[in-house]
Formats: structure tokens, C-alpha cells, sequence
């Protein structure tokens, strides 16, 4: 009796160790992200989302000193050191305010890359508004960005910082083939018209001698928005031979009422591209995009 229990007692302890082994084996081990992890996305997010709310505080037609001050102000806490000088001494390359319509209203993320454990990739966009789509909700522009984040003395920061280019950005183009340019338009301007028309040249001198003595072709790029009852400003393109520019210049006619003739936008081999004076004299809906499209200098020759 005495030998049959301990007996038991091995018998019971290797069944239960036995148990415990094999019901282990049969649990799975999840893969789930680490706390640490899920926090570092978290706070690059949240920078990335702090830094399009303050795009609009930054206006890049300010003078040199105020812009300088008002990166310092506004960016100084999301930015790094060096990112933040480089924007400070060429202001073309950052980002902010260009117009005061339409504005940067937020960053839209579109993709999330871990680079390392302290480095991730964004890529996003830069959402713009106007007053209408404040009120009624929408978008008066994209602008595409790409963005690097990296932790820096236990502080994520913006360290790098490009504009760059979208499918559905570059698929809105007008394309003009008679004359041989590419005009790439914004996303809201999808379904815009071509209004063509005719500039007149009028001989120097008084308004009683006036007559005119060149004339050419000008194209109005047309917002899809624009209605007789709201007319928005049109995108005009003058088309000029080089020997009506050259005249042009050397003042042997003139175009309208305005002081300065037409500024050039670009030009191929057979004819010059330019931007009528004062086209935007009576500040139509719309002016402050065109604007801005404009400053980007879309107009591309093709021929």
C-alpha cells in the first residue's frame, strides 16, 4: 500500500504538467502592434495635423522680416532647426499662405510609412478653402506634399518637406494643340469651358486716331462654377506671333487702357504666351485662386 501511492502521486503530477504543456502549445500568440508603437503614429499625426491648421497663419506675401518671424512664431515648435532656416531663407519653397483666398485649411494624410523607429514618411494633401466651402463644405484646391517626421531630442519634427505631384491633379490638363500648349488646372476646375476670343492692338495716339493694326487670338480658361448670374474669374491667355511681340514691346501699338502692356507667361517656337494686364481689374469670384494658379506658373509649351 505504502509503494502504491507515490505511485499515484508521479502518476497525477505528470498528467497535470503533461496538461498545462499542451494546453499552452494550442495558444496562439497575437502579433500586435507594441503601445510604443501605436504612440509614435499617434503623435505624428497629431504634428501633421497641428502643422496644416497653422499653414494659413503664415502669409508668404509678407515682407522678408515679418515672414522670417512669422515661420519663427508659428512653426518653430513642429519644424526642425535646419528645416526651418532653410524655409526662413528661401521662402519660394515653404509652404503657408500665398493668397488670402483661397487659404490652407488642413493636411489630409493619405499614407503612413515607419522609415525606422524614429523616422516616418507622410504623404498627404494640402486642402484649400474659400469662404463658400467654409460655409458649404468642399475644397477650392489640392496641393500634393510629401513629408519626412523624425524624433529629434525626444521631440517629433517636420525634417523634410516637398510639394509634389497627384494623379488626380495631373489628370485635369487643358491641352491646346492648335497653338501648342499644356495648362494644368486645380481638381475643382474639373469640367471647365474654352471661350475664345480676339485681342485688338491700337495704334499709338490720341483716342479720336485710334484704329487697329494687329489682332490676335486669346483663350479664357472658365471655372465649371461660373454662371451669368455669378460670374468667376476666367484664366485669359494671349497668343502672340513673335514679330506682334517684338512690335509690342517697342510700343508700336497697345493693348487697352492699362499703363503696362501683357506680362508673358511662356512661349514655344512659333508664338508667345502672356497674361493680359489688369485682367482681374473688377476682382470677379474667383480672382485670388486664379491668382494662385497663376503664381505657380503652370503654362507649359509643348512645341
Amino acid at each position: 500500500m505504502k509503494k502504491i501511492i507515490p505511485c499515484i502521486l508521479i502518476l497525477l503530477l505528470s498528467i497535470a504538467l503533461f496538461g498545462c504543456t499542451n494546453g499552452a502549445s494550442k495558444t496562439p500568440v497575437k502579433d500586435e502592434p507594441r503601445p510604443t508603437e501605436i504612440s509614435n503614429e499617434q503623435a505624428v499625426v497629431s504634428l501633421v495635423k497641428d502643422f496644416g491648421q497653422r499653414l494659413q497663419l503664415v502669409s508668404l506675401q509678407a515682407s522678408e522680416d515679418i515672414l522670417s518671424e512669422s515661420m519663427q512664431k508659428n512653426y518653430v515648435d513642429l519644424v526642425s532647426p535646419g528645416l526651418l532656416t532653410e524655409w526662413q531663407s528661401d521662402p519660394q519653397n515653404a509652404p503657408g499662405r500665398e493668397v488670402s483666398s483661397p487659404w490652407p485649411d488642413r493636411i489630409e494624410i493619405l499614407a503612413m510609412k515607419k522609415l525606422s523607429g524614429e523616422a516616418y514618411e507622410i504623404k498627404g494633401e494640402i486642402i484649400e478653402i474659400t469662404s463658400l466651402e467654409q460655409t458649404k463644405g468642399g475644397f477650392a484646391g489640392k496641393q500634393p506634399i510629401n513629408l519626412v517626421v523624425k524624433k529629434i531630442k525626444d521631440r517629433w519634427l517636420i525634417d523634410d518637406f516637398t510639394f509634389g505631384t497627384s494623379e488626380a491633379s495631373d489628370a485635369i490638363v487643358y491641352k491646346n494643340t492648335q497653338y501648342g500648349f499644356n495648362f494644368p488646372l486645380p481638381t475643382s476646375w474639373q469640367g471647365f469651358a474654352i471661350v475664345n476670343d480676339q485681342w485688338k492692338g491700337l495704334a499709338p495716339g490720341g483716342s479720336q486716331t485710334e484704329k487697329t493694326v494687329q489682332t490676335g487670338p486669346i483663350i479664357y480658361i472658365r471655372h465649371p462654377q461660373w454662371s451669368v448670374q455669378d460670374p468667376r474669374q476666367d484664366i485669359p491667355i494671349m497668343i502672340f506671333t513673335f514679330d506682334q511681340w517684338d512690335s509690342l514691346q517697342q510700343e508700336k501699338f497697345h493693348i487697352g487702357g492699362a499703363p503696362m502692356g501683357p506680362m508673358e507667361l511662356g512661349r514655344n517656337s512659333r508664338y508667345v504666351f502672356a497674361l493680359p494686364a489688369r485682367y482681374n481689374y473688377a476682382f470677379p469670384t474667383g480672382y485670388e485662386e486664379v491668382e494662385t494658379i497663376l503664381n505657380r506658373n503652370p503654362l507649359l509649351p509643348t512645341e
